[in-house]
């Protein structure tokens, strides 16, 4: 299958998700490497999934992690890009070894000016900003102006409220260069439901 935008689908914890998604289209899939963080994998369980897809770009995610760590962290896991869920000091992501994508979250109480000065500091130093957010479940008008206004600018991943029925419009309204979703557990190894992300991923077929 063919999607017409690019995807990147995070916290991928099990095979079965990791095949699935990569055969859907997927561009890049997201794995926790980062010990105590949610959907954490070890180097092992990292390698025997990665080993099984091929034609996706890897994604490390990591948050607060100082950067030494982060580059000894890379020695166990071979990794295409890394993800990264905090700000670092600009010099610290120019000594990194991989194109970085940018997790930054709004929420209600978000300075609209203060969110562009971090885009607009960090914009020459990252492949993506992940645009997430804790706060909002849906887009509605407002946040959709405001996304709107940066997909003109900086190259911004949508990471929250798209669902089965607005996907196809807030992409048509907003234009980001791509959009970020969440994997899911197991309902027992081996089996899995991916009635949520089939439902995305029809809005996207060419």
């Amino acid at each position: 299958m063919a999607l017409n935008t690019i995807v990147l689908v995070n916290q991928i914890t099990n095979l079965s998700d990791a095949r699935y998604c990569a055969g859907m289209g997927v561009e890049m899939l997201g794995f926790s490497l980062q010990p105590g963080q949610p959907q954490h994998l070890t180097p092992e369980a990292f390698k025997e999934i990665s080993g099984w897809v091929s034609g996706v770009k890897l994604v490390g995610e990591v948050t607060d992690l100082p950067a030494q760590e982060l580059e000894e962290l890379l020695l166990e896991y071979k990794v295409d890009m890394l993800q990264l869920n905090s700000l670092y000091f600009i010099e610290e992501l120019d000594d990194l070894p991989l194109p970085i994508i940018l997790r930054v979250l709004i929420d209600k109480d978000t300075v609209e000016e203060n969110l562009i000065s971090t885009l607009e500091t960090y914009q020459q130093h990252v492949e993506y900003f992940l645009i997430d957010s804790e706060d909002f479940s849906f887009i509605d008008d407002t946040n959709l102006r405001f996304l709107r206004d940066i997909s003109k600018k900086y190259p911004i991943l949508l990471g929250f409220g798209l669902t089965k029925e607005n996907t196809r419009e807030a992409l048509e309204k907003i234009h980001p260069a791509g959009i970020a979703l969440k994997g899911g557990t197991e309902i027992r190894p081996g089996f899995k439901n991916f009635d949520e992300l089939e439902e995305i991923f029809e809005q996207l077929e060419d």
